[in-house]
C-alpha cells in the first residue's frame, strides 16, 4: 500500500504546466534571474566596485546599460552581483526555515505532550510582526550578512512550523500511521517515511512564499540600513544608495526595484501554481 501522497509524474507535470502558462512563464523568469546571478561574474561588464567619478550618475547608453550611481559605478553590474547576494540570502532563510520549522511542526503535530508549549512558542514568535522582530534581531546582532539570514530565519520558522503542525496533525491521524504503531513501528521511522513524505508538498509550496518574502525583507532591512553592509552589493543596498538621487538619476533606484518585483512575483506565481498542481482538490477543478 502506497502510504505517501505522490508528487505529479513527469507527463502529468508537464500537461499542467502547459495548461498553465502563467506558472510556466513564472519558472522561466525565475530561472533566467538564477542563471543570472550565477553566471554574474562572467556576465558583469565592469567590477561591481570600480570607481569611475568621471562617468558618474551616467545616463543608460551602449556602454553602461543601466548607467551609473553616484561614484560612477555600473547600475548593470552591480545588479548581476547583487543578485548573488539578495538571491543567497533567501536561499539561505530557506534552508534554516525549512530545518528548524520541519522541526518544530513535527514535534508539536505528533506528540500530543509538546504540542502545547510548541504551540504557545510558535504563537507568542507570531505576535510580533515581521519586519519588526528582524529589525530588532539585526539590532541586537549586528548588521552582517550573516545575521540578517540568522533573524530572518527566526522570523518565518514559526510560520512554516504552524503549517507542517496543522498537517502533521491531519496526517497523524490516517489508517496507515495506526497500523504502524500496531505494527510496533519504530518512531522516528514513521516521521520519517510515513508523516515527512507526505509534508513534501505544503512543504514546497511554502518554501517558495519563504524565499519571496526573504528577499523583499532581506531588501527592507538594507534600505533602512540596519541589514547587509553597504560595501557589499545587494537590491536592497542600491536602493537605499540611490534614493540621495531620485530625481536627477532615477535608474539608480528603478533597475534593482524592478529586479526585486520581478523576482518575487515569479516566485509568488511559482508558489501559486505548485499549490495547484501538488493539491488534489484543487487539481481536480483545474
Amino acid at each position: 500500500m502506497n502510504t505517501t501522497l505522490a508528487l505529479p509524474q513527469s507527463p502529468r507535470l508537464l500537461k499542467t504546466l502547459v495548461a498553465r502558462p502563467s506558472t510556466t512563464l513564472a519558472a522561466v523568469v525565475f530561472g533566467l534571474v538564477v542563471v543570472a546571478a550565477l553566471l554574474s561574474p562572467w556576465l558583469a561588464p565592469f567590477s561591481a566596485s570600480q570607481l569611475s567619478i568621471i562617468n558618474r550618475l551616467k545616463v543608460p547608453d551602449a556602454v553602461h546599460l543601466m548607467g551609473t550611481d553616484e561614484l560612477g559605478r555600473d547600475v548593470f553590474s552591480r545588479l548581476l552581483i547583487g543578485g548573488q547576494t539578495s538571491l543567497g540570502v533567501g536561499l539561505s532563510v530557506v534552508v534554516l526555515t525549512a530545518l528548524f520549522g520541519v522541526t518544530l511542526g513535527i514535534l508539536a503535530g505528533y506528540f500530543r505532550r509538546l504540542d502545547a508549549p510548541l504551540s504557545r512558542l510558535i504563537d507568542a514568535m507570531m505576535a510580533f510582526p515581521d519586519i519588526l522582530l528582524a529589525i530588532a534581531l539585526v539590532a541586537a546582532l549586528g548588521p552582517s550578512t550573516s545575521n540578517v539570514i540568522i533573524a530572518l530565519s527566526v522570523v518565518y520558522t514559526p510560520r512554516l512550523a504552524r503549517v507542517i503542525r496543522a498537517s502533521t496533525l491531519v496526517i497523524r491521524e490516517l489508517p496507515y500511521i495506526e497500523a504502524a504503531k500496531a505494527l510496533g513501528v519504530a518512531t522516528p521511522v514513521i516521521l520519517w517515511r510515513h508523516i515527512l513524505r507526505n509534508l513534501t508538498s505544503p512543504l514546497l509550496v511554502q518554501c517558495t512564499f519563504i524565499f519571496a518574502n526573504a528577499i523583499l525583507a532581506e531588501a527592507g532591512l538594507s534600505f533602512l540600513g540596519v541589514g547587509i553592509s553597504a560595501d557589499i552589493p545587494t537590491w536592497g543596498t542600491m536602493i537605499s544608495q540611490g534614493r540621495q538621487y531620485m530625481d536627477q538619476a532615477g535608474w539608480i533606484m528603478l533597475f534593482p526595484g524592478l529586479a526585486i518585483v520581478i523576482t518575487v512575483l515569479s516566485l509568488q506565481l511559482l508558489g501559486d501554481g505548485l499549490r495547484d498542481m501538488l493539491d488534489p482538490r484543487l487539481a481536480k477543478g483545474a
